[in-house]
């Protein structure tokens, strides 16, 4: 592996799923518990983790995504796993097809407003992982305020462990 998107993206799988090893360990009512900071609840910020995801794989497909799932839409944390995995698929599968020419281009999408957006390909492919990296901070914060220890999902720890196993 190298700093390539399919390493990019193989690292934010290994770390969404570290996430959700976290969350399972977190009881039902903690888990919907609204405890701010950031977002209200740890169900609404891996709502969004997976919802964000879906809708920039259905974006960099070539279908809109202007809606992004809820609360009531994905209420239990395995609704959200769903969803994220899904996504993870199809974004997969779509790196695969890209070349330096297309990452080069400009990508137009529709935010949730409905609005016209244009970024470089590339900076699109970025966001993806960033904004998982983002939002996992924000959990790994409210798993810590409720007293319980979330895994590290840091890029390092990821890259000590395929060290290791290509060893």
């Amino acid at each position: 592996m190298n700093d390539d998107f399919a390493s990019l993206y193989a690292y934010n799988e290994w770390a969404n799923a570290r996430t959700i090893e976290t969350l399972r360990g977190v009881p039902v009512d903690a888990y919907t518990r609204e405890q701010g900071g950031g977002w209200p609840s740890l169900r609404t910020a891996m709502v969004h983790i997976a919802g964000a995801t879906d809708a920039w794989a259905e974006r960099l497909a070539g279908r809109d995504a202007v809606r992004l799932p809820t609360e009531s839409d994905l209420p239990a944390l395995e609704d959200a796993v769903a969803v994220l995995t899904a996504a993870q698929k199809k974004l997969r599968a779509h790196l695969a097809t890209l070349s330096p020419e297309r990452l080069a281009t400009p990508f137009a999408w529709k935010n949730p407003k409905g609005e016209t957006r244009t970024a470089p390909y590339w900076a699109v492919l970025r966001h993806v992982v960033n904004h998982s990296t983002y939002h996992r901070g924000q959990i790994s914060s409210m798993v810590r305020r409720l007293g319980l220890k979330p895994l590290a999902t840091d890029m390092v720890v990821w890259g000590i462990e395929i060290q290791k196993s290509a060893r």
